[in-house]
């Protein structure tokens, strides 16, 4: 057991509060911060907003020297709210309003990311002057969670939109990309540090020279698989970098999961105990809807535990709460609990600190979002 599971389950222990509850300890996070800054000793780090907002959260990323990732007005209030420096954020969501753009700017926002002409006409209306990067879709290998051909224009666009920022009075920082969430897999990182540096290449022949390569995030964590450790990722990205630049660009790097998953823990109650068609179902009182949007396509395999209960375990079926046949979280990958499991116990569900309570409904079925605990010390934080 970690400690910060420790910590955690010392909280749930004393106040015992209701479920399904998310505990984060905010310590872990703070150390998180602080090895991945080791291992990327001159880049810029950006914590992924989105993963877990939670204010002491934001506190503890700052308090370990860390910047943000922001893709929303909304986000960049709380983090500075949270007292960060304008100059410590990244707007990294290409899809944005003008508005959103011209608010951005007037908070003291200077870093953008965009993919296409529009948004970069945009930035140059409502943003003047402001730093640019042109996210790319690279071809990497599947993450767990990949993004599709959502974001990111192709390499050969990306040059002209940088001309054409500088053009319109922008300054044309560099090139992003991401190889999408939960990226076991270190090639996926040397594929994009080449084509980016295919690109810085072609904008210097075109009087444009770059200076930034936003890595994104992707940096994996193990729930049930073992993936790279932080030093793992490092290496293989420093050694991608030196191949393919002469001169190393500035690295900005902007990890989520890696920074805050496995400083959570979510607690969880069985509510019901059932045998469908020669299978064992076990119902919690947590699912998709409610925090446990990753599920989905069982894509993350969460660890779980059954404080106090031990003895002959056995397969089930695990699903949530709601009057929703999706909300079923795990029928393919095998999972077994104690055959004494009954409705009332608790399960614990670890490494659960990022994009759980964030990516919780707001009342589906009239079930509320996931709330939220932070501790600091081990000690309940004031403003969770």
């Amino acid at each position: 057991m970690t400690r910060s599971v420790e910590r955690i389950r010392h909280f749930l222990n004393e106040h015992d509060p209701g479920t399904p509850c998310l505990v984060v300890d905010t310590d872990t996070v703070a150390a998180r911060v602080r090895e991945l800054a080791a291992e990327f000793p001159h880049a810029r780090l950006c914590y992924a907003v989105k993963a877990n907002p939670e204010p002491a959260v934001l506190h503890a990323v700052l308090a370990a020297g860390g910047g943000f990732d922001v893709a929303s007005p909304a986000e960049i209030d709380a983090c500075l709210d949270a007292g960060a420096d304008p100059a410590a954020l990244s707007y990294g969501n290409t899809i944005k309003k003008p508005a959103d753009i011209a608010f951005a700017w007037s908070r003291g926002v200077r870093d953008f990311t965009t993919d296409a002409g529009g948004d970069v006409a945009n930035l140059a209306a409502h943003a003047p002057g402001a730093a640019v990067s042109v996210r790319i879709l690279v071809d990497a290998p599947a993450s767990v969670t990949p993004f599709g051909q959502k974001f990111g224009c192709s390499p050969d666009e990306a040059a002209d939109l940088l001309v054409e920022a500088r053009r319109l009075g922008l300054s044309a920082a560099g090139v992003a990309f991401h190889v999408g969430s939960q990226q076991p897999d270190l090639r996926a990182w040397e594929l994009g540090i080449a084509a980016a540096a295919k690109i810085f290449a072609e904008c210097a022949a075109r009087g444009v020279r770059l200076r930034r390569l936003n890595i994104g995030g992707g940096f994996g964590i193990t729930y049930r698989e073992p993936v790279p450790s932080p030093a793992g990722y490092a290496r293989a990205i420093h050694a991608a970098v030196r191949s393919h630049f002469a001169d190393e660009p500035e690295i900005l790097l902007e990890p989520g999961r890696a920074v805050v998953a496995d400083a959570g823990l979510i607690r969880a109650e069985v509510v019901l105990v059932s045998t469908r068609f020669g299978r064992r179902w076990v119902y919690l009182d947590v699912g998709r809807y409610n925090g446990l949007a990753e599920t989905e396509n069982e894509a993350i395999p969460y660890r779980l535990d059954v404080p106090g209960r031990d003895g002959e375990r056995g397969p089930v079926v695990l699903a949530g709460p709601t009057c929703d046949g999706d909300d079923v979280l795990y029928q393919r990958t095998p999972y077994e609990l104690p055959l004494s499991l009954r409705a009332g116990d608790r399960i614990d569900i670890l490494d659960a600190g990022a994009y759980t309570a964030s990516y919780s409904s707001v009342a589906f079925n009239g079930i509320p979002p996931l709330r939220t605990y932070c501790l600091e010390g081990g000690r309940p934080v004031d403003d969770t």
